[in-house]
């Protein structure tokens, strides 16, 4: 008093802590309705499993008490620090959940999706205009029953925003701010569209936003007027008919390029072999999400979620694992799995079962969250572990892949450093569909691996696969060669498109080979001038793909030799025109021989790919995909039989 004569002794009483003691947190001097709401939302927090720290309880309680506030809605927290800051956030969410309901949040601009059963919150102060705030209110609050997943907020906000983008157009190119939707026209869609292609050519917005801010907004508008707003009394009322976009007002989408979606093999092997880091940076848990993603090609959502009891056995005995498709809301689908897979998975159940040795185990997650978990019952979540895979893979050692690119206006070869930001979750899915399609997977079953509805979402996934075909056959063809054995391209280059091109149709394929002749090309491999004695054509030409061919023609060539010259019922110049002929056999042995000598003077890792690229071209083969290799096509059925060789 004597130091401050002017104070207010009963505002000190009121705004001044109590003395603190030990770990005790006073709450006197606080408003009842405040002690009300700390004390429920610290409820909350502790059946939520989560911990409150008296030192970071005290100081917020403190601060609350010098504002004299009458609710927590009432404090201003920006000046707290972050851990009572945080705290405070997470009291009054929970207050503002019991002092309101679903009718009540779709007043407010912001609203809290815990009201309506879900997380995250949606902005609506994106769109200035009333009418068409109010109206798109209408439509969020419609709309959200029918969501699923973890992600609702993001999508609906993403909504929000580009009708946001229509609002900012009739903001800033009407006087009346667009404020008036009777006085709204067609002129004003016509400039909206225009304002979006001006936002993409400075750069703001690509290409993609630009053609899915448009399609949304006129998604959206027709939503709206589908709902009844544009009826007398409704948030639309008087809107104009014209006042929508149509079919042509939509660019045409940028090509789809399926490339790059599925990870290399090199780059796999990279990954794989830096799995254990995972362990030391972020725990078991965390690898083992990893390998999921890996070895099942199941969403993130997906591999989260798993339960604790997700394996199964199929009647052969083999594992199976139980998950749930959050995407297409089907429950309980079952995927076969490898065995070590299985065992990753029963590793995991084991370490879980001893972190929480008294929980049901059908109430148990795989991949129990760290935090605010005391029973195991909530799961990591898939935006958690991302962010998590986005650390580690951009502190990995940089990874180099055989990249064709053109220098001088030539296609040369060259290894390059992969881009680390093609390497997230969902692009192991692709390479999971991408693996069995190369491994001669039927789409059907792969359809049932993915498990889509679709078909064609299946072959979505796999089409990268051209090219990396593509690539297969640039590298096998640094090892082609002619009739001779002499290497045909001696130089590594990628073979461009045109080049692909004329290869496919100026060929037909024969079957160690190549053949370039015109009349056969033709008639489509029909019409060989020398009976198909392609080894001894100067328009046969193979390559290294076709050496267990070859050996296998070598072995038939020696047996039928041996088997003929033991014949002794037939004329001589029969028998010594069925036998094969010696420099026939000599010419393919000494083209083996050379494709076998050139070969082992490759490089370990060259080997390595050539011998990849040879199991994905002789696949392709089989699969009668021609990319640049020529076709192999069935003979015409022959309805002259009477007719002379």
């Amino acid at each position: 008093m004597r130091a401050n004569p002017g104070l207010d002794v009963e505002q000190w009483r009121r705004r001044q802590g109590a003395i603190a003691e030990n770990e005790e947190v006073s709450l006197r001097g606080l408003p009842a309705r405040v002690v009300a709401e700390l004390l429920y939302g610290l409820q909350q927090r502790t059946q939520a499993g989560a911990k409150t720290r008296y030192w970071i309880f005290r100081p917020l309680c403190d601060r609350l008490r010098e504002a004299e506030v009458a609710r927590l809605d009432d404090f201003d927290s920006r000046n707290l620090p972050a851990g009572p800051q945080r705290l405070f956030a997470v009291l009054r969410r929970e207050s503002a959940l019991l002092h309101s309901n679903p009718d009540l949040e779709r007043r407010k601009d912001v609203w809290d999706l815990n009201v309506f059963g879900l997380s995250g919150t949606l902005k609506f102060a994106v769109i200035s205009q009333r009418w068409l705030r109010e109206a798109v209110k209408r439509w969020a609050a419609d709309d959200l029953p029918t969501r699923r997943g973890n992600r609702i907020a993001g999508v609906v906000q993403t909504r929000i925003n580009a009708l946001g983008r229509l609002s900012q157009s009739l903001r800033l190119q009407r006087d009346d701010g667009g404020d008036y939707p009777s006085a709204l026209s067609r002129d004003d869609i016509t400039s909206f569209c225009n304002r979006m292609a001006f936002l993409m050519n400075r750069g703001e917005i690509t290409e993609n936003q630009r053609l899915v801010t448009l399609r949304m907004v006129r998604n959206l508008l027709l939503a709206m007027r589908g709902m009844g707003l544009a009826r007398s009394g409704q948030p639309l009322t008087g809107l104009p008919d014209d006042f929508h976009l149509q079919a042509g007002d939509m660019p045409d989408a940028p090509e789809k390029s399926e490339a790059g979606k599925d990870l290399p093999t090199e780059v796999m092997r990279h990954i794989c072999d830096h799995l254990p880091g995972v362990t030391k940076l972020f725990g078991h848990d965390i690898r083992v999400a990893f390998e999921l993603f890996i070895d099942t090609g199941r969403r993130a959502d997906e591999v989260c979620q798993l339960q604790l009891e997700c394996l199964d056995r199929d009647g052969e005995g083999k594992p199976v694992l139980i998950y749930n498709n959050s995407k297409g809301n089907r429950q309980r689908r079952r995927l076969p799995i490898p065995a070590a897979t299985a065992a990753t998975i029963v590793a995991q159940q084991e370490r879980v079962r001893a972190r929480f040795p008294n929980v049901p185990p059908e109430k148990l997650k795989l991949l129990p969250s760290p935090v605010m978990n005391p029973n195991g019952h909530k799961a990591i979540t898939a935006e958690w572990v991302t962010s998590r895979h986005r650390d580690w893979i951009d502190h990995l050692p940089d990874i180099t892949v055989q990249t064709h690119v053109e220098e001088h206006g030539k296609a040369v070869t060259k290894m390059l450093p992969f881009e680390k930001g093609r390497i997230h979750p969902h692009a192991y899915r692709h390479t999971y569909a991408q693996r069995h399609a190369d491994a001669g997977v039927d789409v059907t079953v792969l359809k049932e691996l993915m498990d889509h509805e679709m078909l064609s979402t299946t072959q979505g996934y796999y089409r990268v696969g051209e090219t990396r075909r593509r690539e297969a056959i640039d590298r096998v063809t640094t090892m082609q060669f002619d009739r001779h054995g002499s290497r045909v391209w001696r130089n590594v280059q990628a073979l461009l498109d045109d080049e692909h091109a004329r290869r496919a149709v100026g060929e037909v394929a024969v079957p160690y080979g190549g053949c370039s002749e015109p009349s056969n090309v033709a008639a489509s491999g029909q019409d060989c001038p020398i009976r198909f004695r392609c080894i001894g054509c100067g328009h046969f030409s193979t390559d290294i793909s076709y050496l267990p061919d070859l050996e296998r023609y070598l072995a038939d060539l020696l047996r039928h030799r041996e088997r003929l010259t033991a014949t002794i019922n037939a004329d001589e110049w029969a028998r010594n025109e069925a036998i094969p002929s010696d420099d026939e056999i000599t010419r393919i042995r000494r083209l083996i021989d050379r494709m076998k000598a050139d070969f082992a003077d490759l490089t370990s890792d060259e080997k390595a790919q050539i011998n990849d690229a040879v199991t994905l071209v002789r696949r392709a083969r089989r699969g009668v995909i021609g990319l640049g290799l020529p076709r192999v096509r069935q003979p015409l059925p022959d309805v002259r039989p009477e007719r002379a060789a």
